[in-house]
């Protein structure tokens, strides 16, 4: 596995360098943004470690524009503690998000989680490219939302949508299994499997960016319903 540590403090990029790799990761460094970009298009890893505070560019700005291209998962490693922070890390395309100083065990164990996430599920397509949801009485019908999973893309009405890791996951569950309640804490445990920094908010942050890129009407939801007290669900629109 591959990843891709970009941080300015050389003495930190190195301790995490020769740590992962003594777990058996290759792992590439780079201590400023312009070199993060290039190695993020050229090494292709399967987990970036980004700090915000790079001496060329925000580690914000840079979140965006790497995942503009590519749906890697992206760990924002941070001296940052606020929860605006962090929110507004998740809002730019972040996955997780672990403050300093941290356990380099808990690292390891967000990096695995990260990448089993990425590449360890997969879901049973059916013929002629069908991905996301079994045919049944509905078969005729387009669906509305569907799954690349190769590519880990959305297909919105025929059309490729981009998704970070997580908002790729919580669709996942959705069309897996539409009408079935979820709470908070019940999505928290799928794009997660274990207990690492995500919130309720956090949650509420990937439905709203969800909402945006599925439904005609965000602000009028007809896909990703909002059931109170309790969660979200998920329900097919073939208007």
């Amino acid at each position: 596995m591959y990843l891709l540590v970009i941080e300015d403090d050389v003495i930190m990029g190195d301790m995490l360098g020769m740590y992962l790799a003594e777990e058996g990761y290759e792992v590439k460094q780079a201590v400023n943004g312009q070199d993060g970009l290039r190695l993020a298009g050229h090494f292709q890893p399967d987990v970036i470690l980004l700090d915000l505070m790079l001496p060329d560019r925000d580690g914000m700005d840079l979140c965006v524009e790497i995942r503009k291209d590519s749906d890697v998962p992206i760990m924002i490693v941070s001296m940052k503690t606020e929860v605006s922070e962090r929110v507004q890390a998740l809002k730019a395309g972040a996955d997780d998000y672990l403050c300093k100083p941290f356990s380099l065990h808990e690292l390891t164990a967000r990096v695995f989680a990260l990448i089993r996430r990425a590449q360890g599920r997969t879901l049973q397509k059916g013929t002629g490219g069908e991905t996301a949801e079994k045919s049944g009485a509905e078969g005729n019908q387009i669906k509305p939302v569907q799954l690349d999973i190769d590519r880990r893309l959305l297909i919105v009405r025929g059309q490729q949508v981009e998704t970070t890791f997580s908002e790729f996951e919580i669709m996942r569950l959705f069309l897996e299994h539409p009408g079935k309640v979820y709470s908070r804490e019940d999505l928290i445990n799928a794009i997660r499997g274990f207990d690492s920094f995500v919130t309720d908010r956090a949650i509420d942050v990937h439905i709203v960016n969800l909402r945006k890129k599925v439904e005609q009407n965000p602000r009028s939801p007809r896909c990703i319903k909002t059931v109170w007290g309790v969660g979200y669900k998920y329900i097919n629109d073939f208007d």
